[in-house]
């Protein structure tokens, strides 16, 4: 994330882009996206979460004085994203951010395809590595979607790489790469594409990198399903299949 911001030089006091980030679906914020902008670059921030508990911690941190940060307690859906954004937007006078952060484990497909109050330089989407690199699919919309009561392995949720991007490039965004643990999708709006020359991997290795063993038994304990194991358990659950604008 740095060196994006770094090679769109959204940093500069030229940049059209306010010093200013969303993130949504941050649990205690203690492991984000954004965090280091807040505290080393001090931008502004607006960030979410479904948890009471989770946004009372945040607002016991340091940096919630420290720095212009807004935590709010939402359960994010399409119908309620843009009205929540532009709250925010008007409190603080802005009509854009620079960057925004998505990750709910569930429906951020159509959360993000939702998203018109603000056109960010960054896009930050979670996917779902274990539906492969050829698959254009997302879990079906629930507005109630919560991963765990959806299936008990906590598997089922989110979108494939290839619906992500195919997603970005119908809303004006360029697939800029992943992390490498296979979590991260990141997209640079079209219109900063010459600031910043790059390459991508084949979409297979930002699938096959995925080595997370978070998957849950029916008794809620972690039962450390690996490979195709995981795939496996959630194989039989029906997903949507998302429009293809990649050709």
């Amino acid at each position: 994330m740095d060196l994006l911001i770094e090679a769109l030089e959204l940093d500069s006091i030229h940049s059209p882009y306010p010093r200013a980030f969303v993130e949504f679906g941050v649990q205690d914020y203690t492991e984000s996206n954004t965090r280091y902008l807040l505290k080393k670059r001090n931008f502004m921030g607006f960030i979410m979460d479904g948890s009471a508990t989770h946004i009372e911690s945040i607002k016991q941190d340091g940096i919630y004085w420290k720095h212009d940060l807004e935590a709010q307690c939402a359960f994010i859906t399409k119908d309620n994203i843009n009205t929540l954004i532009k709250q925010w937007l008007d409190s603080r006078k802005l009509d854009n951010i620079a960057i925004l952060s998505i990750d709910i484990d569930g429906v951020d497909y159509f959360v993000w395809e939702a998203i018109e109050c603000v056109k960010p330089a960054i896009v930050v989407v979670e996917y779902n590595a274990l539906f492969g690199e050829s698959l254009c699919v997302s879990v079906p919309y629930r507005a109630d979607f919560d991963r765990f009561l959806a299936h008990h392995s906590g598997l089922y949720f989110g979108a494939s790489i290839k619906a992500l991007i195919s997603l970005g490039k119908s809303k004006g965004y360029i697939f800029a790469g992943a992390d490498s643990s296979g979590t991260n999708a990141f997209f640079i709006h079209q219109s900063l594409e010459s600031k910043l020359p790059f390459s991508t991997a084949p979409l297979q290795e930002y699938c096959s990198t995925h080595h997370a063993r978070q998957s849950r038994d029916t008794f809620g304990n972690l039962s450390f399903l690996q490979g195709d194991e995981r795939l496996k358990a959630i194989k039989h659950l029906p997903l949507h299949t998302c429009k293809d604008f990649s050709h």
